[in-house]
Order: C-alpha cells, then structure tokens, then sequence
C-alpha cells in the first residue's frame, strides 16, 4: 500500500510530519510492527549523524581540524535533542497557526507511553513517544549538515551559540509549515461525519470538514509534496550553510594553499554509514511497515547509485578520472535529491532522478562554485541546497501515476485523487521558494546576531594551528 497526501481544499502534501492523536478523535490502534520499524528508523537516523555525518565530513578536512568538526556534530545533536524536548517537538507538530505550533506539549505534556500518533492510515497509529524520537533526529541533523559549510575557520562558541538559534526560529517553523496537518483519522472522521449529517446538520459537518482540511502548515495547505526532508532538511540547511560561509569568509589560504582532505577512508566509511542510515530516514518516514516503505527503499537503493555513477562519469569525462570523493559525493546528492521522493516516485523516476542529480550537483560544486569564488568548505550548498531543489521539483513531477508515481490521495473521497502537472511543479515552486527565502534571510540574521554577540570567526593564527589544539587542546592522531 502507498501512502499519498490529501487533496482538495487547499490541502497540501501528505509527508512524513503528521499530527498526534489527541481525545477530540477517537484513539486508533497501535500496530507492533510499524511501531517497532519506526523505533528501528530512529535509531538508523541517529546512526546516519553520529557516526555517519561526522566521519564523513572529518574526513574531508585537515588533520588539525578533525575533532572540531567531530565536536561541533555531537555537540549540535545534543543540544538540539534536549530543546526538542523542552518545546521544539511541541511548536513543530501542535496547532496555532500555518507559521508555527503552540506550547501545549513544551516539556513533554501529555506525550506518555499510551498517547498515540497517527500514520497515513485512519485508525493505525504508532506510540507517539517513538514519533517524538523519530522527529527529534530529524531535527537533530539537519542544523549538523550547516556546520560542513564552514568547517575550519568558525569558532566552536559561534557554532554553540548558532545552533540553538537556528532550530528554533528557522527549522522548527519550518518542519510545521510543510509537515503538520490534522492527519488522516480526523479528515476521515469528519467525512464520515457529514455523510451522515441530516439535511439540517450539513452546515455545521460541512464547516467542520472545511476546519479540518485547514489545520495545516502553510506550505503543506499550498499543496507542496515532502516525504522525508528536501525543504525542511536539505534546501534549508543548504541555503543556511550558503549565507554562512558568505558571512564567515573564506579559509586562509583558501585557492592558494593544498587543502586536501585528510582521509578519505574515513570519508568513505561516513558516506556508506549515510546511506545506511538514509533508510531510516527515508524509508522510516512512511510511519508504517507496508507497500509504501517498500517502495521507498527501492528508490533510496537506485536514485543513491544512479546519482554516484552519473557525478563519477561525468568527472571522468570532464577531468580524465574518476574518484572516490566524486562516486561519494555523487551518492550524497542521489541521498539528498530522493529524499523528498521517496514515497511518491516510481523507482525509474527515482534512477532518472538520481542521474539529474549527480551531474548537476557537480556542475554546482566544481564549475559555479570555481567562478563564483565562495568557499563552501565541504559543498553543503552544492550537494545539500541545490539536490534538494532538484529533488523537491522533481517530486511534483515524478509524483505523476502516468510515470509511475502513487498519485496524490483524496481522504475525503477515499481514493486517488487527480493529478494536474502544473498545479503540483507551482506548489513545489512556492516550497522551494519560501524556503530558500526564509532560511536565507532568517539564517543572516542569526550569523549576524552570533557574530556580535561572540564573534564568529578565529584568528588568522589560530586558523593556522588548527581548531582542535586550540579549540579542544586535543589532536586527532598522536604519532
């Protein structure tokens, strides 16, 4: 079974973020086998970040800067887990407003061993405890893939200061924008309600349904698609990471002197951990261990290898070899463009666009970054910001059942509802759009703020030592 968003009265994409049960709709029944793969997904998440994302950008850098990036991730997962807690789950998945949740569930109100939340199925629901996990590594990595765009040069102070700003005035608006809705059980509820109306009640049924149908984020109402992250995670985290290393500055030395990464066994080693972990990011986010967790595992295998190949031959072609670095880095745009797919494409859809992915992503890390003459030190923009983009629009599309894709379902009519090419690619227009936006202007603000308040940037000469002697007083290797 696949698993599609809602239509009709400006309902948006059906994603991964969805609404926890709550006493005004009858409690639905947990099924042990989702909830125990969506416990399982968590733990893959986490696995992707810490080891996976810190290996894979330690190896990118310097020696002498190795275990300040590994501090900044572990640091950045920790922080961030323990505001989800205190209100950042709260604000991200209740109701208030299309912008941004409330406070009824700061600190953890109500979320108990019983408490349920909804999948994409009336009546199936998974232990909201596991929901609040599942999400909480969500949020965990994505401010983590920022800290890659200026690796080497940023005060750790900057970074510990940034983080707790960033999730909470960019990532948490933006995950309830794209990801909360009222959920399946409630629109099937009220459908079902004013069905069996009598001629006199159809009114107040039918305002009820029309309330419903609204209680959404704003991006989800404009009818944007976002199974697993490519605006909430990639393109938002893309962008910021983009204005950050515009704001920084470049490294010393940068375009004059070697920097090489140290160690690309350890790159490679965080890149297979990545994709590994990417299941549970992906495949996790259908909620439900059924035909649509299938399908976006399919995808996660083909549009991960068809973006590798497609950057390694690409590089070969251009620049007479192929590398490692090249096929890695082709598998993390592959990673990051299906992201937003993964629940909606055909798997041909998926393999096409993985090799969009692969050699656009290069042409943006090696030609537009070369002329532009920014330093993106481990090309988070390029891979992340513009994957994502590539996945987000390409989810509109390849959503289509007449290539394949599952279609988009009406819960109110109880079946597939029809598909309009141009309406969907403007939704994921608007997405892409509002978020480059928001997290562009939101996040220079915030570097701003950082940037007064503790200063941003090391010296030239603490630059040069390395951050991990003076920063942690530690060094990566001792030999």
């Amino acid at each position: 079974m696949t698993f599609k968003r809602p239509s009709g009265a400006g309902l948006a994409a059906l994603a991964v973020g969805l609404f926890a049960a709550t006493a005004a709709y009858a409690d639905p029944t947990i099924n042990k086998g989702d909830n125990a793969w969506v416990m399982t997904s968590t733990v893959l998440v986490l696995l992707m970040t810490i080891p996976g994302l810190a290996l894979f950008y330690g190896g990118l850098v310097r020696s002498k800067n190795m275990l300040s990036v590994l501090m900044q991730i572990l640091y950045t997962v920790c922080i961030v887990m323990i505001i989800w807690a205190v209100y950042g789950y709260s604000i991200t998945f209740t109701g208030g407003s299309a912008y941004i949740g409330g406070f009824s569930k700061a600190f953890m109100a109500g979320i108990t061993p019983e408490s349920m939340a909804g999948t994409f199925s009336a009546d199936v629901a998974v232990q909201e405890m596991v929901y609040f996990c599942f999400q909480m590594t969500f949020a965990a990595i994505t401010p983590s893939l920022i800290v890659g765009a200026f690796a080497e040069r940023t005060k750790f102070a900057a970074v510990a200061l940034f983080v707790p700003l960033w999730v909470t005035l960019i990532y948490f608006p933006m995950a309830h924008m794209v990801w909360y809705w009222a959920g399946p059980d409630a629109i099937v509820a009220a459908a079902k309600e004013l069905a069996a109306a009598a001629p006199d009640a159809k009114a107040a049924a039918q305002a009820k349904l029309d309330g419903v149908m609204a209680d959404g984020g704003q991006i989800f109402l404009w009818g944007a698609l976002d199974f697993a992250g490519g605006t909430v995670v990639h393109i938002n985290a893309g962008i910021a990471g983009l204005v950050g290393c515009l704001i920084i500055g470049k490294r010393t030395g940068y375009g004059k002197e070697l920097m090489a990464p140290h160690s690309l066994t350890m790159t490679m080693i965080g890149a297979s951990l990545l994709w590994v972990g990417w299941f549970g990011f992906n495949v996790g986010s259908n909620l439900e261990a059924s035909g649509g967790a299938g399908l976006a595992m399919v995808n996660t295998f083909l549009a991960t290898a068809a973006a590798a190949m497609a950057w390694m031959f690409a590089e070969w072609l251009t620049k007479g070899h192929p590398s490692l670095l090249g096929a890695a880095s082709g598998a993390v745009a592959g990673l990051v463009a299906v992201t937003p797919a993964a629940g909606f494409s055909g798997p041909m859809g998926a393999l096409v666009l993985g090799l969009v992915a692969g050699v656009i992503c290069l042409f943006f890390c090696t030609t537009i970054k070369n002329s532009l003459g920014y330093d993106d030190s481990l090309d988070v923009f390029g891979v992340h910001c513009v994957g994502g983009i590539i996945g987000a629009i390409g989810t509109g599309i390849l959503v289509n059942p007449a290539l394949g894709g599952t279609g988009v379902m009406d819960y109110v009519a109880g079946k597939i509802g029809d598909y309009d090419m141009v309406t969907q690619v403007l939704a994921q227009c608007k997405a892409v759009l509002l978020t480059l936006v928001f997290s562009g202007i939101g996040s220079a603000i915030l570097f701003k703020v950082v940037d007064v308040i503790v200063g941003l940037r090391v010296t030239v000469e603490v630059e040069r030592e390395g951050l991990d002697v003076t920063e942690h007083t530690e060094r990566a290797y001792n030999m």
